[in-house]
């Protein structure tokens, strides 16, 4: 089980193990019907009180992935679409989900490169660098450009999860998304705790991010270490 994050980034600790189990269930490591560990020991696990793991277990119970039997414990109930913060998150750990969390490494507004692809309405935009773990394991470097025309990002208010920051703070939300996943150098940005060195070759995926407008509103670069993770597209 991975340690809940307590930093200014983290997202609420009922919702971290919330996510959590919801990875947990996608990757198949939790099955349907399997009943899980007592909540006791599950609060014990998470580093929690009860109280915040039933506030975790609701969340699931809402979405119809839990069903929770009075004096018979909590039983996983799996559906074709599982809702979550992280739906749009495509690396796991090599057994499959991991819970992600990132520390940012940097926010800047400036004027987009000329290696950007064309998107969003305006000519600048903010670049968001940040480094990606799953389950505390570092597994990759990303670099976010938010097209400046969607809004104004605050960096004391970024949290684990970008598109929930998009949704709660900027009022929108990613509907789709395109990626392309190739191979790609280790930029020279990447911090020296990262696991692969500047110009190592690593995993690397192109995303393209669409809200509501018919042009995408986000573009970002994720060099991703493949001796630690995978990239994953379920389809149903």
């Amino acid at each position: 089980m991975p340690t809940a994050r307590t930093s200014g980034t983290a997202l609420p600790l009922y919702l971290q193990i919330s996510e959590a189990l919801t990875r947990e269930i996608a990757a198949g490591r939790l099955a349907d019907g399997e009943r899980l560990a007592p909540e006791r020991q599950l609060a014990q696990e998470y580093g929690t009180t009860v109280r915040t793991l039933r506030k975790a277990l609701s969340e699931l119970e809402k979405q119809g992935m839990l069903d929770r039997v009075q004096g018979s414990g909590n039983y996983i109930r799996t559906t074709q679409t599982l809702p979550s913060v992280y739906s749009m998150f495509r690396l796991e750990l090599h057994g499959g989900g991991g819970l992600p969390t990132a520390d940012v490494l940097s926010v800047v507004e400036c004027t987009k490169p000329a290696d950007l692809p064309n998107f969003g309405t305006t000519d600048r935009g903010t670049r968001i660098r940040r480094l990606r773990y799953l389950d505390n394991i570092i597994i990759a470097v990303e670099e976010i450009w938010l097209d400046a025309g969607a809004g104004s990002v605050d960096a004391s208010q970024l949290s684990d999860s970008l598109y929930r920051y998009y949704r709660l703070q900027l009022g929108f939300w990613i509907s789709r998304a395109e990626d392309r996943v190739a191979l790609g150098e280790v930029p020279n940005w990447a911090p020296a705790n990262f696991t692969k060195s500047p110009g190592t070759t690593v995993g690397f995926i192109e995303r393209l991010s669409w809200a509501q407008e018919t042009a995408p509103v986000e573009f970002s670069r994720t060099w991703f270490d493949t001796d630690k993770a995978l990239y994953v597209q379920r389809l149903t």
